[in-house]
């Protein structure tokens, strides 16, 4: 009898232990997605404000909107880093671990993994320079080793370059050893075109030059020129004839296409021939 009542009693015991551990658990997991939801609450909320402090922050001080998205995007990094730190140290709250002993072994932890952290180090203090001195700014166009693109991001840890195909490029910043910034001054805007042996150079000269006018009265793009800069090379079957223009950051590419038709046609009109290969067929009878 005896043995049946501590049986029973044993197995309510039980009961009660496993329900209050079910209870337990049904706590800390609500606990927890409240902590998230409240994480990404926070986060949304902190970077639209960010996002319109730096707005201001542009008007107001006139700098570059690149400059401006170049910082925004570095203190929404940073921010996004602290608010994944206090997350974790909240959630860890929840389950009652001591947090400070945590943070006091947090040094030789960090010590330990020091040596496999270095590149994470580097990337880190590479990326605080290029930001400090101003090397590049969001909407660049940039060349560092076998990447050549528009900067769409510059952090603490990596840069994103965007090819011209569309590739985004994740950069870690230790391996931007050394980098071109085409963005910086105006860019100039190239065309070479070949005219025949048998045409008149100085007619060319002036009617490319009278067309090259023509096309810098009407584009504001064009910042100087364009200028038809003389006889650039002798061919094998053509004159090469040199015309530069400097024109606004990155619009470089629609001035030349713009110039090589414009110029094209006008050659056409004044009957000045542009070489091109020709084959002859030899039929033997």
């Amino acid at each position: 009898m005896e043995t049946l009542l501590f049986n029973a009693l044993g197995s309510r015991l039980a009961d009660y232990e496993w329900g209050a551990l079910l209870i337990a658990i049904g706590i800390g997991a609500l606990k927890i997605i409240g902590i998230i939801i409240a994480f990404l609450i926070v986060r949304s909320i902190g970077n639209r404000i960010l996002s319109n402090v730096f707005e201001k922050y542009q008007e107001k001080e006139n700098i570059s909107i690149g400059r401006a998205k170049t910082l925004e995007s570095l203190i929404k990094n940073v921010y996004g880093y602290a608010l994944i730190f206090i997350l974790v140290v909240t959630i860890l709250q929840v389950f009652n671990y001591d947090v400070t002993a945590l943070i006091a072994g947090a040094g030789i932890i960090g010590l330990a993994i020091g040596f496999g952290a270095q590149g994470l180090v580097s990337d880190v203090v590479t990326g605080f320079f290029i930001l400090l001195e101003k090397q590049i700014d969001v909407g660049d166009y940039i060349t560092t080793g076998e990447f050549s693109g528009i900067c769409e991001e510059v952090g603490l840890r990596q840069t994103k370059i965007r090819g011209f195909d569309g590739t985004l490029h994740f950069v870690p910043n230790r391996e931007i050893t050394g980098m071109s910034n085409h963005s910086r001054g105006n860019m100039r805007a190239l065309i070479d075109i070949g005219i025949s042996y048998d045409d008149d150079i100085d007619k060319a000269i002036a009617v490319m030059q009278a067309a090259c006018d023509e096309v810098a009265a009407s584009n504001d793009m064009i910042v100087e020129g364009p200028n038809v800069l003389g006889v650039q090379t002798l061919g094998a079957s053509d004159v090469v004839i040199r015309v530069i223009a400097k024109t606004v950051n990155n619009e470089q590419w629609g001035i030349e296409r713009e110039l090589r038709k414009v110029l094209k046609e006008t050659l056409d009109k004044n009957g000045i021939e542009i070489p091109f290969p020709h084959q002859v067929y030899v039929e033997k009878k």
